[in-house]
């Protein structure tokens, strides 16, 4: 049997399942500012294949039990119909105001953003990652893992794990940086996205290839474009976008109306560069970023105020983020009484159909 606990995953005999066998995390995973660790330990990473690696702080016997899940929020129910309309304010049954402004530049609608899907934005978004061939020559130890994310096939003799035709020799794994933001987690190489951790570890590689036991050498120290780890938030005036990437020896950063342009050298002969369409209008001559110890953090001004329903521009964006403010002088806060829309928000149109 496989033992079902966290930071174990090895296959045990029921009937020789010793106290002190397994070592494994009895608590859940911590994704926070770029690092990585468990809440029952303070050991903190900043790779994702490193914290892969990090050793169980507790000991006990193996189990194949489905981990206990944590309870899910409920669901945020969607606002009632309007009950009545004063001016520019429009009153709910359940007491919330939304107040209407135009003092705001037009944002582009849903629809504008598809359109131009395939004309400007998807060859944009399309950019191939330079990945590491494995190098037959090298000899391999037995029992080696294959260094693809998402694979874990160790490596059993060449016949068996590298010969063309052996069915054991089928690399399934990501070549994308795996992706957490609000609470969901993914591979940026395809579209699945799921909340909790263990389900995500078990998220199909939707690549197939030859497996990556010994990296092959690269020649005259080629240039080598790799893929980094995103995450993003959003307040009513900002963007704030972070590219984990260490070992930075040049940055740039070029802004654009509605994309920007990323280049990151890094040690080794390893780079960064991307650009990346956005999924509303921003301001470029405000926008601003920083490049910190463990990460890039970009700064986008928004030209309109609106809520993003994504980073970049997608088809399936279907709601929006509204942000509360409370009545009186003090600061806004998530999840007060009254919101402000602009007049053509598409969340405000999504209510008027």
């Amino acid at each position: 049997m496989k033992c079902t606990h966290k930071g174990c995953g090895k296959d045990f005999d029921p009937e020789n399942n010793k106290e002190g066998d397994c070592q494994y995390h009895p608590g859940g995973p911590i994704f926070h500012e770029g690092l990585k660790g468990w809440q029952c330990c303070s050991k903190r990473v900043v790779e994702f294949d490193e914290f892969l690696k990090i050793p169980g702080c507790t000991t006990g016997k193996h189990t194949d039990e489905k981990p206990v899940e944590e309870a899910k929020p409920a669901a945020q129910e969607p606002l009632p119909a309007a009950k009545a309309r004063r001016g520019s304010v429009e009153v709910y049954e359940n007491g919330a105001q939304v107040q209407y402004t135009a003092d705001t530049p037009p944002p582009q609608t849903l629809g504008d953003i598809v359109a131009k899907l395939d004309d400007e934005i998807k060859p944009a978004m399309v950019q191939p990652i330079a990945e590491e061939v494995d190098d037959p020559s090298i000899p391999v130890l037995a029992g080696t893992t294959c260094k693809h994310r998402g694979c874990g096939k160790q490596y059993v003799d060449d016949a068996t794990s590298r010969q063309e035709g052996s069915p054991e020799a089928v690399c399934v794994y990501h070549p994308g940086a795996p992706i957490f933001h609000e609470g969901s987690k993914g591979w940026s190489c395809c579209s699945r996205r799921v909340l909790e951790f263990d389900e995500f570890l078990k998220i199909k590689g939707c690549k197939t290839g030859k497996h990556l036991f010994a990296s092959k050498k690269k020649e005259n120290e080629q240039e080598e474009l790799v893929d980094c780890r995103k995450d993003w938030y959003q307040t009513q005036t900002q963007v704030i976008l972070s590219i984990f990437a260490k070992n930075k020896e040049d940055v740039k950063v070029e802004f654009f109306p509605q994309k920007i342009e990323i280049d990151i050298k890094m040690k080794n002969h390893q780079r960064y560069r991307k650009t990346i369409p956005l999924f509303e209008r921003i301001d470029p001559t405000q926008s601003s970023y920083e490049s910190l110890t463990t990460k890039l953090e970009v700064t986008l001004v928004k030209a309109n105020g609106l809520s993003w329903a994504a980073l970049e521009p997608t088809e399936n964006a279907k709601t929006w983020t509204t942000f509360g403010v409370p009545s009186g002088s003090t600061g806004g806060t998530v999840g007060g009484k009254q919101m402000y829309l602009a007049t053509d928000s598409p969340y405000n149109a999504a209510y008027k159909q």
